[in-house]
């Protein structure tokens, strides 16, 4: 059974277009995300996400290796 989950992660340091692109690449490509969406000016990324595939560790895992800090989420 699918269950579906929204999650906005707190990203530090994402500086310009380039940062944006590499966030939303990265958490795009974990199985389970379905949708992502950053805003640079509040440092969220939001994100769309099957809970059975995919849980906030991960995602804070995989922004990390990236080389961004994930303060909490909401």
């Amino acid at each position: 059974m699918t269950t579906y989950g929204k999650t906005k992660l707190d990203v530090k340091g994402m500086m310009g277009d380039h940062c944006k692109n590499l966030v939303t690449k990265t958490l795009n490509g974990l199985d389970g995300v379905s949708a992502v969406s950053v805003d640079l000016k509040t440092g969220e990324a939001a994100v769309d996400y099957d809970e059975t595939k995919v849980q906030y560790d991960k995602m804070k895992e995989a922004v990390e290796e990236q080389g961004y800090d994930v303060v909490g989420q909401h």
